[in-house]
């Protein structure tokens, strides 16, 4: 390394070191000059009375006077939101994904008869399966990807994390759910399933659900890495774990493991899709003539088909938890 080049690195250095002091000169010059008497100007005559008796370096307190209300706030970035995610939620690509892989599953389980009950638990636990990793991979990109953009709003005192998280929440739900609705319209009844409009839209609202709890994991991910690439190793890692554990593949887990299927929400979509389509002590022709009890089949007689109620609250919890975590992880993202 020739001299010529580290007299030029000194000098990169020594560049960039003065371009963070100048930075941090004009940011502390706005801090206590114009970032009051800016945003007073902003704020109605109540909150312009208030400002102005601040501490210029209070500006990101809690005890902050907001110049809007909150359901203002909500309004206006659900407004936004829905927006710009809706042609993303629609594009061309996610909608030829999802119903290609419909077809293509109703091809596969093309009218499936009644005794073939092995196929048909294969196929509700495709339902889970898909529902539950797909969505999960789509939001944990989202709080990433809006990261700076959240980092600047919110440092210049926009709108409260309460009002942005509520209003991301709720507008996506009409954008996530279309999907998913379109896909089990069309493989339940390609696949066979049992043709019974109530039992259709109770399996319906079960995917749904699991769509809502795979999309609540992938947000609280996505919140508490903020980098994609570590955020999407880590969904592969879980959602190859809650494959496993689902309760399909491994029906007798040994018990110092066991723990972890009580931990994979794919197992309780899985085990209310087949609640919802069987019971315990319905018949199915085994071979030909015979006739045998379907809590008897060691796949479902693993699984149980009681307490279903138990599995709805779980998921509830689920639901939620994951996505106050989320929530407190947005609160580490730091402003500056």
């Amino acid at each position: 390394i020739g001299p010529d080049f580290i007299h030029s690195v000194e000098q990169v250095e020594s560049t960039e070191q003065e371009q963070k002091s100048v930075k941090d000169a004009l940011i502390s010059a706005y801090e206590k000059n114009i970032s009051t008497r800016l945003k007073a100007e902003l704020c109605n005559s109540d909150v312009n009375s208030g400002m102005n008796a601040k501490e210029p370096s209070a500006r990101n307190d809690k005890s902050e006077q907001w110049c809007t209300s909150w359901w203002h706030q909500f309004k206006v970035l659900l407004q936004r939101g829905v927006r710009e995610r809706r042609y993303e939620a629609f594009n061309r690509l996610r909608i030829f994904q999802v119903i290609s892989v419909a077809v293509l599953g109703g091809l596969l389980w093309w009218h499936t008869p009644a005794s073939h009950i092995s196929d048909r638990i294969a196929l509700l636990f495709f339902f889970s399966v898909f529902w539950g990793f797909y969505p999960l991979y789509n939001a944990v990109f989202t709080f990433p990807q809006e990261r700076r953009i959240l980092i600047k709003e919110r440092s210049s005192g926009m709108y409260r994390l309460s009002s942005y998280f509520l209003a991301r929440t709720f507008g996506d739900l009409p954008l996530e759910l279309a999907l998913p609705t379109a896909f089990v319209f069309i493989i339940y009844w390609m696949g066979g399933l049992k043709p019974d409009p109530v039992t259709f839209i109770l399996s319906l609202l079960v995917v749904l659900y699991n769509v809502l709890v795979s999309q609540s994991l992938g947000l609280a991910i996505g919140a508490i890495l903020m980098d994609v690439k570590q955020a999407t190793t880590l969904a592969s890692v879980t959602t190859l774990v809650f494959l496993i554990a689902g309760g399909y593949y491994v029906q007798q887990i040994p018990a110092f493991i066991v723990w972890l299927k009580y931990l994979s929400y794919s197992y309780y979509c899985y085990k209310l899709l087949l609640g919802v389509q069987y019971k315990e002590d319905d018949y199915y022709e085994c071979s030909k003539g015979v006739w045998c009890r379907v809590g008897d089949l060691p796949a479902i007689k693993s699984m149980g088909l009681s307490h279903m109620w138990i599995d709805v609250s779980i998921m509830a919890l689920m639901l939620v938890g994951y996505r106050l975590i989320a929530y407190m992880a947005l609160h580490r993202v730091r402003l500056r």
